[in-house]
């Protein structure tokens, strides 16, 4: 069995592009290769700056011979009917087969596809391959239709077997594939012929280039903390970089520079983002101090003078990007001693959403909400709210207007600088956590007071327009936002009503369109209203009583038919049908969460379906809970106790059209086992219905496990639907008392046992 070896040589690919590339060359090729019949023992694929290769392992010399029966139209069809199937087929009349079937005679050919050899499917699908190529971005160059992410230049596709080597034919526009390729640019040794991977990768070390991606991200990091560790310092780590700088070098070669005395007095994360967008440096800290001291840079080729010369044009330009931070810095810091005022009056004419209003109107939003949430989260009101209205300062600032992804920490450095204190000026950083699963999430009071007002309002903002996601779509990632405000209030132990908030932020909303729609005769007694009803933080039907109780107090009360009426009307029906589909994508999220840490699906459901399920913290210790009583004996068996009971209650309330929910008498119960689950039922019930009012679901499970034996020998003993109408309503009272105590701990009817 030959192996195949592919190398596509060109011009420079983006170092974002080259993983990607080098998987997509691997698929397309043995995809290709397997749908027509060659299979392969093992696939390898690699990527340099400029080559994407793909080395397969024992593939079949030869396709093999395929036959292939298929069925034709009925014996006596119309002749042209007959013609057709042959053309499409490729045989001849007389190669047809008549056969009976329960339909009749039908015609049968069999097809018969021989093999061919590995060459010529090789050279079809790899042209396929290289004129279909799914580059992101690409380009023509010449007088050729093809298109490249760079003009390609050469094609090595060759066949290797023990008696030698052989180049796989084929031109792709003038380019016509070869045996042959060369190593580095600079250091090579000119082009070189190979006739197998082995050869092929030694040569190729040989001429300065290290085919591996990972072997030369191996090589940088070694080098690079080896020399930081020797002058007592270290590199900051960061693997994105690092991963892309292994793609921007074929021959890695590690220097250190010094970073000019001028500005060591920038915020750490300032040098290091400056040398990490505009040069692709590594930063090197001091331990001792936390400083930036030093960078490392990976220069592509080995020089005379060991790379004298590359560090000191590296180092003069990194002085003028250096030089724009420093300016940027002390431009901004003089803006924070003064208060930051205009930053913030600047953000009203920032939109943030041509629905939504300015960023301005949105810090407003945030900022009282904010308020609402500090006695939830443990945080002073005021420092809330302060935080709040500082937290998005620094968009306005020059740093961040340079570098976007300092947004947040240059708020707390700004807001140190502007005299706010420790927890607001942390609030600034800390807000935007968590933005991943694996990012960590606040523990400060201030800092998740603000962090959930923020995630809130974005949530409840596109939701208020109808913006929602749907499928893979979330251009206002609201997902992650969603995400974010249930592990700050899990990973917290907070517990918080979210529909309460959902609504002052819904009232808020719609506050602001009836602004711009409502007469001026209207608009003050309607803010007036909305405002008080907002305060009550309402929901649901306790919206008609506010309506009711603010109606009964106001000088010129309004009715159901009055243009007031018809208004709070609208209001309650929006915050209904908004926060009750806003709390249903909380669920969903939730489950994915819960999911991840192993708690059942159907668990979940029947825990979502409890009162209070908008209490994530509550929902998610019920959910707990339920998961480990499950998961005993005795939970698996009170499951199945309790569906047998509720499926006889539910078939003989459908059969008699009524409600067995009227209480069973002791003095009916025949039997002793009937008697003893009379006795377990009184004795569990208040237990049960304390442990849940404490919140302590352990200990409703424990007691709801204590059912299990008196359940159990209930239906071992007893015929529920006895001949004795009294006895039956009795016992099926009976079941609806089973039923109705072990609802109090989760609708059991969705776990699926």
């Amino acid at each position: 069995m030959p192996d195949l070896l592919i190398e596509l040589f060109s011009e420079e690919i983006p170092a974002r592009m080259q993983a990607r590339a080098a998987e997509d060359l691997k698929k397309k090729v043995t995809d290709g290769l397997v749908d027509a019949g060659l299979t392969y023992a093992h696939a390898r694929s690699f990527s340099t700056p400029r080559r994407l290769t793909l080395a397969l392992e024992g593939l079949l010399s030869e396709s093999p011979t395929v036959q292939e029966e298929r069925k034709g139209p009925k014996v006596g069809a119309p002749e042209k009917a007959i013609e057709g199937f042959l053309r499409g087929a490729g045989v001849k009349r007389e190669d047809l087969e008549e056969r009976e079937t329960p339909k009749g005679a039908i015609y049968f050919a069999l097809i018969t596809k021989p093999g061919r050899p590995a060459t010529e499917i090789v050279g079809q699908v790899l042209e396929d391959t290289i004129r279909n190529f799914p580059w992101p971005k690409s380009m023509r160059w010449g007088a050729g239709s093809l298109r490249w992410v760079r003009p390609l230049h050469s094609i090595l596709c060759i066949l290797t077997a023990e008696d030698g080597h052989s180049v796989v034919e084929l031109d792709v526009d003038g380019i016509k594939s070869g045996d042959v390729t060369e190593g580095h640019r600079f250091m090579g040794s000119g082009r070189f012929s190979v006739n197998g991977f082995e050869d092929y990768e030694i040569n190729l070390k040989r001429n300065h280039v290290i085919l591996n991606a990972e072997d030369r991200a191996e090589a940088i990091w070694n080098d690079a903390t080896n020399m930081t560790f020797a002058q007592g310092l270290e590199i900051v780590e960061d693997k994105g970089l690092l991963s892309e700088v292994a793609g921007l070098v074929e021959w890695p070669v590690v220097l250190m520079g010094n970073i000019a005395e001028d500005f060591l007095g920038l915020p750490p994360e300032v040098l290091q983002t400056s040398m990490k967008e505009h040069q692709k440096f590594f930063s090197v800290r001091n331990p001792k101090t936390g400083r930036i001291e030093k960078f490392v840079t990976v220069a592509n080729r080995e020089t005379k003078d060991n790379g004298a010369t590359i560090l000191a044009g590296n180092q003069k330009v990194l002085f003028a990007r250096l030089s724009d931070a420093k300016f940027f810095w002390e431009k901004d810091t003089r803006v924070a001693k003064g208060g930051a005022d205009a930053w913030l009056e600047s953000l009203n004419n920032v939109t943030f959403h041509n629905k939504l209003g300015s960023q301005g109107d949105r810090i407003g939003r945030v900022a009282a909400l904010a308020r609402e949430l500090a006695p939830v989260t443990g945080a002073d009101a005021e420092a809330a709210e302060t935080a709040a209205r500082w937290a998005k300062a620094d968009l306005s600032s020059e740093m961040v207007y340079e570098f976007p992804e300092l947004q947040g920490l240059m708020g707390r450095y700004y807001g140190e600088i502007a005299g706010h204190g420790a927890e607001v000026a942390a609030a600034a950083e800390e807000h935007y956590s968590p933005l991943g699963p694996s990012d960590d999430v606040p523990t400060a009071a201030v800092s998740v007071a603000v962090a959930l007002a923020d995630k809130l309002d974005t949530l409840t903002g596109f939701w208020a327009i109808d913006e929602k996601p749907t499928g893979s779509k979330d251009p206002f990632a609201l997902r992650r936002a969603a995400l974010g405000v249930i592990r700050l209030v899990l990973e917290n132990g907070i517990r918080i009503r979210l529909q309460v908030f959902f609504d002052h932020q819904l009232l808020r909303f719609k506050l602001d369109q009836m602004r711009e729609t409502a007469g001026e005769q209207d608009l003050f007694t309607l803010e007036e209203t909305l405002s008080e009803i907002a305060a009550y933080g309402v929901f649901g039907a306790a919206f008609k009583t506010a309506i009711e109780r603010v109606s009964a107090s106001n000088t010129n009360p309004f009715t159901p038919d009055t243009s007031q009426g018809s208004v709070l009307s609208e209001v309650e029906v929006f915050m209904d049908e908004t926060s009750a589909n806003l709390l249903l994508f909380f669920h969903d999220r939730l489950k994915v969460y819960l999911r991840d840490q192993g708690i059942r699906h159907d668990v979940i459901d029947a825990c979502i379906a409890m009162g209070s399920n908008d209490d994530l913290a509550l929902l998610a210790a019920r959910a707990r809970a339920l998961q480990d009583f499950m998961a005993t004996e005795d939970g698996e068996n009170l499951l199945q106790g309790y569906k047998r009971a509720n499926n006889i209650l539910s078939q003989a309330e459908e059969k008699d059209g009524v409600e067995y929910s009227y209480g069973a008498d002791l003095k009916f119960a025949e039997h002793d086992s009937e008697k003893a689950l009379f006795a377990a039922l009184d004795q569990a019930e208040g237990v049960i219905s304390s442990t849940i009012e404490a919140e302590d679901f352990a200990s409703a499970m424990a007691t709801m496990a204590s059912l299990r034996a008196p359940i159990d020998a209930f239906f071992e003993a007893v015929q529920v639907n006895s001949d004795n109408d009294v006895v039956r309503r009795n016992r099926l009272n009976l079941l609806s008392r089973i039923r109705v105590i072990c609802a109090q701990v989760a609708d059991l009817t969705r776990v699926e046992g």
